[in-house]
């Protein structure tokens, strides 16, 4: 007998034994919902399209391709304008207390999620509000994608107006996640499209079990997931602004990630021994979006003063350490279409004070600075850099308040132009130049409010637009450089930095690889 008791003893350890366990992860912000299309912050990305959905296709950071996802293959026409997709089958929608499928994911999934953003007679449409469609918009998406249509169950084919060279690496962009076109029926026939935004339901590894706002957002492991079974039982975001507050929480071990550390805390980390540093180039730019509707910001003087007012060198040391490059253009220096003969602003106040009087402003003028009050990844010590520049325009006679406003209101206010300098970073999805250019300075992208300088130049737009119509990379780059020129001479930007991407982990933490992207894919990550 005790024999049979010690057998049955062990026989109940040994699922304890192989069990997985719960990933805790520190983050920056709290999520502007989980409606991930509404939004274009990448705080709301990673917390609704990178762990809940999926899209038809994906970027493979290690190849840089675009590799099947939702479609398992996919067919383009010779002429450009016809992309046919092939969906997996038997893929399975997450079910919930709130939503149980009856189907699995087909066509008229992807059709409604893209008629939802481009056909304003879609009653979806409206229920975005004031914030709209940022990226379809800012992408051009209602003027390039002509019509979409089913061909069974399982085919859909887009038919675009133009031929464009980005448009499949843009549907691995978050905002090009399916949604559950049954789900969306059901909302819109109880009058709940509200909790579309609340209460997602998605494809991906894991499902939203609860979210408390500035705390902490809980996500369940989708056991019916058609790809690779997460390795944790359980993911957690815990919601940590202080960026010295997330690096203490993951040394006593109350989160196994933490993301975006203060580069003293990257530093102190490496002497840990129960910790690892995991970084990679980031294709990031830190910046200063000059607001060209408010006076005298339109006036191209004024904002070429406050580049030469401003000493790039000092504040790269101050707020980024050794974990930034200098910004030049609008996206890094190693990506294939830079323009390398574009010469930095450096600092030179009698300049600056020389164009300040040729715009007429001999006294400088009244301005304000925006940024946010918790460091990331793009900002690391938003108060000090606001600081620095306040005290660097304040050489050339601009008297800048500086406005520490809260991330969700920030970019909300910001997108409808309300900022006059506003401290914002952009992180490309893709390894694509479009992938900036057309969301910061095409025409569209005022519209939407995501062109932060709200600028829109007719030349300027047709050159981002000409890159686009032509798989011709040499023709690309031939644009894209002059683009970056007129960015430049316009200083529309007030260029910071490129980051080193960052993430520290505990020790007993593998499989996590840090993003060039920001982005988030937690599949292959386990806690020992």
């Amino acid at each position: 007998m005790r024999l049979k008791f010690i057998a049955a003893v062990l026989a109940l350890c040994v699922p304890l034994a192989v069990m997985s366990k719960p990933l805790t992860v520190c983050t920056e912000a709290s999520p502007d919902g989980f409606d991930v299309v509404q939004f274009n912050s990448l705080v709301t990305t990673n917390a609704s399209a990178d762990v809940i959905f999926n899209g038809l296709v994906a970027f493979d950071e290690t190849t840089n391709r675009v590799v099947p996802a939702l479609a398992e293959k996919w067919e383009i026409s010779a002429d450009g304008l016809t992309y046919t997709f092939h969906l997996r089958p038997n893929v399975q929608f997450q079910s919930t207390d709130y939503f149980k499928p009856s189907r699995t994911l087909n066509a008229d999934d992807v059709i409604f999620t893209f008629d939802r953003m481009l056909d304003a007679n879609n009653p979806w449409h409206k229920v975005a509000g004031a914030s709209g469609f940022p990226h379809a918009q800012s992408m051009g998406l209602p003027k390039l994608i002509k019509s979409i249509s089913k061909v069974g169950d399982n085919t859909v084919v887009f038919h675009l107006s133009e031929p464009n060279a980005t448009f499949l690496p843009i549907l691995t962009m978050g905002f090009a996640s399916i949604y559950s076109a049954e789900y969306t029926t059901q909302l819109l026939r109880a009058n709940r499209t509200g909790d579309l935004n609340s209460k997602p339901i998605g494809t991906g590894p894991f499902m939203l079990r609860s979210y408390q706002p500035d705390a902490i957002i809980r996500y369940d492991v989708n056991p019916h997931y058609w790809g690779a079974a997460p390795k944790v039982d359980r993911l957690i975001f815990a919601i940590t602004p202080d960026a010295a507050v997330r690096e203490q929480k993951l040394k006593v071990g109350e989160c196994d990630i933490a993301l975006s550390p203060k580069p003293t805390d990257v530093l102190s980390a490496r002497d840990d021994a129960k910790l690892k540093v995991l970084q990679t180039p980031a294709f990031m730019t830190a910046f200063v979006a000059l607001n060209t509707q408010h006076k005298p910001l339109s006036d191209v003087r004024v904002r070429q003063a406050i580049n030469m007012a401003f000493d790039r060198p000092a504040y790269l040391k101050a707020v980024f350490s050794d974990m930034a490059t200098p910004a030049i253009n609008p996206f890094p220096a190693n990506n294939w279409g830079n323009a390398a003969s574009v010469q930095p602003y450096t600092q030179n106040v009698a300049e600056a004070k020389k164009l300040l009087t040729a715009a007429g402003y001999p006294n400088g003028f009244d301005t304000t600075i925006w940024t946010r009050p918790g460091g990331s990844l793009l900002n690391p010590n938003p108060k000090t850099g606001a600081e620095m520049l306040q005290s660097d325009l304040a050489r050339i006679g601009v008297r800048a308040q500086v406005k520490i406003v809260e991330w969700g209101t920030l970019i909300r206010n910001a997108k409808e132009g309300q900022h006059d300098l506003l401290f914002m970073g952009w992180a490309g999805d893709n390894g694509d130049p479009d992938n900036f250019l057309t969301p910061q300075f095409a025409c569209a992208s005022v519209q939407s409010g995501i062109n932060f300088a709200r600028f829109c130049d007719p030349e300027l737009d047709r050159l981002i637009a000409d890159a686009k119509s032509t798989p011709e990379r040499s023709k690309r780059v031939n644009d894209y450089q002059a683009a970056q020129k007129i960015i430049h001479d316009q200083a529309l930007w007030v260029p910071l930095g490129y980051p080193t991407a960052v993430a520290l982990t505990r020790i007993n933490v593998s499989g996590y690889k840090v993003s060039p992207f920001g982005r988030q894919n937690f599949d292959g990550v386990s806690v020992e």
